[in-house]
């Protein structure tokens, strides 16, 4: 009888354990959402004198970013948090802390202005509960946000007077997991060639003579092969499992569009209500990109941009085929070449370019270089699309996997959500972005805190909620409560 070593399932187990941790052979038990008491706390933190590292640590275990945006600056599901200390300035400090630990309660309360004032214009959406936080976790927490918003980390958090330029991005440890790996390649070879030489031992113990096994033989051996083909499929599943769940996932995408069109000045300057363009939010699936036509309600008036002047409104009259010298739609348009349009539009910019400038030198550049990006903006040699006339083929922006089902009208018609709710500050963009994650995690986050508009005939049929808020057993009803957890309600 040979000696045979199990090496194999102790060698996987050590791998698991050198990748993952400890924490890799756990279930995270959720943490209770509000707990019966908060900590006692011990050595308290003195108001202002918080830890800006601590305070990151907190952010992030408690997932403020969630409803905040990290640069404390611009709003998001929740308020813009720079400053927060400056505006509860009036009243005690245990009133922030109550505020955060449990805003209803002191809203409740009536004992703070400051609480009533947030409420009334962030009501309906309610705050978290967050009592297992200290008041010293608070002034970590608020260490942090102000050091975000100023640039200057307080405290602890670094030398008092270092300027934060920008916030660290996540690192990139591919080149550990690279070396990991070969160290335990290393290993297993070595092993590999340990478990050949005792058997080989004891054999020749036992008054065998067997032959001493060659590395090749040791590498092409069956466990071998089979430990190197598991090892490829659990790193195939972990890859193909991580890229499944980024899908979709381009928070800060930011693609460059045909048109040069500015929110900025369209529903910044000008404050154009989003669903004037968008008219399909408030009515179905998809807000839908806005025609052509839409553009034209202004620009038939409007012929000259504030910024580019004739150079991208041209690209709208080019699509639709308005010739904006006789002030009329050309008959048959779609059938123009693109050289008969470019008359049409060459004379146009001219004459446009002559009255604000009359340098006749420099005119042919002009409008040369006016026409070559009409031309790039409204064809695609991809598609085969080598006419200027026709629809503008916009950079698609948020893009959802398909099996998840998301309809606008639910939220802006029933739920009288904002568009930013979503979509950001876009009157502040002058280039559009992704600007929140359109994650699982974020939106069912919503779902938990967002309070129902119950007062909408849409929800009738909920009699139950009615009464209950009518006899005052509930004060608010959140999609939670009415099935907006229910897998079928994303995934149909």
């Amino acid at each position: 009888m040979t000696y045979q070593p199990r090496i194999l399932p102790a060698l996987l187990f050590f791998c698991l354990l050198l990748i993952g941790g400890p924490s890799a052979f756990a279930q995270d038990d959720p943490a209770p959402e509000t707990p019966a008491e908060a900590p006692v706390e011990a050595g308290a933190v003195a108001p202002g004198e918080g830890d800006y590292k601590k305070g990151k640590a907190l952010w992030n275990a408690n997932v403020c970013g969630s409803c905040h945006n990290k640069n404390m600056k611009d709003k998001a599901t929740g308020p813009a948090l720079g400053g927060v200390e400056e505006r509860w300035s009036a009243e005690p400090r245990e009133h922030l802390y109550r505020w955060i630990q449990q805003s209803q309660a002191l809203i409740a309360s009536g004992e703070s202005a400051r609480a009533q004032a947030v409420w009334a214009e962030w009501s309906p959406t309610i705050m978290s509960n967050y009592t297992g936080l200290t008041g010293s976790d608070i002034e970590h927490l608020l260490a942090f946000i102000d050091g975000q918003y100023t640039g200057n980390i307080p405290g602890g958090g670094g030398d008092g007077g270092t300027q934060i330029t920008a916030v660290a991005e996540k690192q990139d440890n591919t080149w550990l997991f690279v070396i990991l790996g070969g160290a335990l390649l290393l290993l297993s070879l070595i092993l590999a060639r340990i478990t050949s030489n005792m058997q080989y031992m004891v054999a020749t113990k036992e008054g065998g003579s067997p032959a001493r096994r060659t590395l090749m033989e040791i590498l092409t051996s069956k466990g071998m092969i089979a430990f190197v083909l598991f090892a490829l499929v659990v790193l195939g599943g972990y890859t193909t499992v991580n890229h499944a769940i980024e899908l979709g996932r381009q928070q800060d995408y930011q693609p460059e569009q045909p048109i040069k069109f500015s929110h900025v000045t369209h529903a910044g300057l000008n404050q154009i209500e989003c669903q004037y363009c968008h008219d399909g939010a408030r009515r179905s699936k998809h807000s839908v990109i806005p025609a052509v036509n839409t553009c034209m309600n202004c620009h038939r008036a409007i012929k000259k941009g504030s910024q580019y002047g004739t150079a991208e409104i041209t690209k709208i009259y080019a699509a639709i085929g308005y010739d904006p010298i006789e002030d009329a739609y050309i008959k048959d348009y779609e059938n123009y070449s693109n050289e008969e349009a470019k008359e049409i539009y060459k004379k146009w910019i001219a004459q446009e370019y002559i009255a604000d400038e009359g340098d006749l030198d420099e005119m042919e550049n002009v409008i040369e270089d006016q026409w070559d990006g009409v031309v790039a903006a409204l064809t695609n040699d991809m598609t085969g699309d080598d006419k200027v006339a026709g629809p503008v083929e916009w950079v698609r922006i948020h893009n959802l996997p398909d099996h998840a089902y998301f309809n606008h009208a639910q939220h802006v018609t029933v739920g009288n959500l904002k568009c930013q709710n979503c979509h950001g500050p876009v009157e502040e963009m002058e280039l559009v972005y992704q600007y929140s994650p359109l994650s699982m995690g974020w939106c069912v986050n919503c779902h938990r805190e967002t309070d129902v508009q119950f007062d909408n005939e849409y929800y009738k049929a909920y009699e139950k909620y009615h009464e209950e808020m009518k006899d005052g057993e509930r004060k608010s009803v959140t999609v939670e409560d009415i099935g907006g957890l229910n897998c079928q309600r994303c995934h149909y």
